[in-house]
């Protein structure tokens, strides 16, 4: 949405100020990208944590925000800086094969990733209504091409801003269920760690859960999109007029999109903890099989309101991850790359999300447990966080690539103790696989 122009007295046209957008057309990038972070393979995730440990894993969601705020806004900063993805501005720093090494694994885990999220969306959808879960996910695979290759980019992002409302499914259902409020907050400031396997790693699943490359490769690319649709911006390495509007906008985007992106985690996670963990239900496998735990617990309504939910963040992260996918391989291989282009316009970037989409439904037909599906995803996420935010750091780090629009000292902070913390993650998570 372009701002209205205003004349100064002198008749010239003046830049836009801060005031003249409303809150809510600030909104974008950031939203959608940590909307689609509570994909339903990441409500699997929250939901045995809930069910497993209680309230005691609640305070890993205080911690992951400020960590994860900071590293989306370092991608969207190099998106906007730079007018150009992730993926090509890796390859002005590190070595090209080192990122098509990167972004080759990227590809392959977000299609495990689309895999595990469309097959829960299916058995979502047939705790609903009649039918098989298998077709259902055929579905919203084939759905979820049709929308973005053939809506037009402006029209398209609004509707991934209006699918995130189905997020409000889940701090909905908080109210139908009876929450222990003294016993959360307790839990949640001062929780009950227990220094075994399972419990150091379902931390670690929390954390590559929540923060995930493909997020990084998706907000900088969306920055760019949003240079594209706007006849009146420019990279802000060449328009140091509109970098602190601009910058201003990023940060309110990106802080408000994680917050919802954590405290919809949060409210899943402790809604879970409050109706299943009190049961005595400690070990789930899908999200569906969550929503089917909380109907005798928690009532038809918290039933339906989290069973719409898996199916409503689907169709949100989907696009997101097949399009991360696809503008990453694009900016590798310097193809053209925009949901604003037609399709013949941008052929090969358009049938990376096409293979992607069709590639991971297709993968339900195989004999693959959706369990180990989410487990060889995970562990490519862990394969491939560290070294893409450490490049990324060095990027943003760089007055070459950045010119004078470097990040400053707090965020240069923030994003290395990210770094550090996903090293420690991922080391972390290696070694629980070891020890089986």
């Amino acid at each position: 949405m372009k701002d209205e122009d205003t004349k100064d007295a002198d008749g010239t046209i003046a830049p836009p100020s801060p005031q003249a957008s409303t809150w809510l057309s600030k909104l974008g990038p950031g939203l959608i990208t940590g909307a689609a972070d509570d994909d339903p393979s990441g409500i699997a995730t929250y939901s045995q944590g809930g069910a497993q440990f209680g309230f005691n894993l609640l305070w890993t969601l205080l911690l992951t925000y400020p960590l994860m705020a900071a590293i989306q806004v370092i991608s969207a900063h190099i998106g906007r800086v730079t007018g150009r993805g992730l993926a090509t501005n890796l390859q002005r720093f590190a070595p090209r094969h080192v990122v098509w090494g990167i972004v080759g694994l990227l590809l392959i885990a977000n299609v495990i990733n689309i895999a595990a999220d469309v097959a829960a969306m299916g058995e979502a959808m047939a705790l609903i209504l009649p039918g098989r879960p298998l077709w259902y996910a055929v579905g919203f695979g084939v759905l979820s091409v049709l929308l973005q290759v053939f809506i037009p980019y402006q029209r398209y992002v609004n509707l991934l801003k209006w699918l995130t409302l189905v997020l409000l499914a889940y701090v909905a259902t908080v109210f139908v269920v009876h929450v222990p409020w003294g016993e959360v907050l307790q839990s949640t400031v001062w929780p009950r760690i227990a220094w075994n396997k399972a419990y150091l790693t379902t931390i670690v699943a929390v954390f590559g859960t929540t923060i995930s490359p493909y997020l990084f490769f998706w907000q900088a690319s969306q920055e760019v999109e949003e240079l594209r649709a706007d006849d009146d911006a420019r990279p802000l390495r060449h328009a140091p007029e509109q970098v602190q509007r601009q910058f201003s906008r990023i940060r309110f985007d990106t802080l408000v999109g994680m917050a919802v992106s954590n405290a919809v985690a949060f409210f899943i996670m402790l809604t879970t903890a409050a109706t299943l963990h009190a049961q005595g239900v400690r070990d789930l496998t899908s999200a569906a099989q969550a929503a089917s735990a909380l109907k005798p617990v928690a009532g038809e309504l918290a039933f339906a309101l989290f069973a719409l939910g898996i199916v409503g963040t689907g169709l949100l992260a989907i696009p997101v991850l097949a399009g991360s996918a696809a503008y990453a391989m694009a900016g590798t291989f310097h193809w053209k790359s925009s949901l604003g282009s037609e399709f013949s316009a941008a052929r090969k970037f358009y049938a990376i999300i096409i293979v992607a989409t069709l590639a991971g439904v297709g993968v339900n037909f195989m004999p693959l447990d959706p369990i180990k599906a989410l487990y060889w995803s995970a562990v490519l996420n862990g394969v491939i966080a560290v070294p893409v935010m450490t490049i990324m750091m060095l990027v943003a780090s760089s007055s070459r690539i950045m010119g004078e629009l470097t990040i400053a000292p707090r965020l240069r902070v923030l994003g290395w103790l990210c770094t550090g913390v996903m090293a420690a993650a991922t080391i972390a998570m290696f070694a629980s696989f070891l020890a089986r």
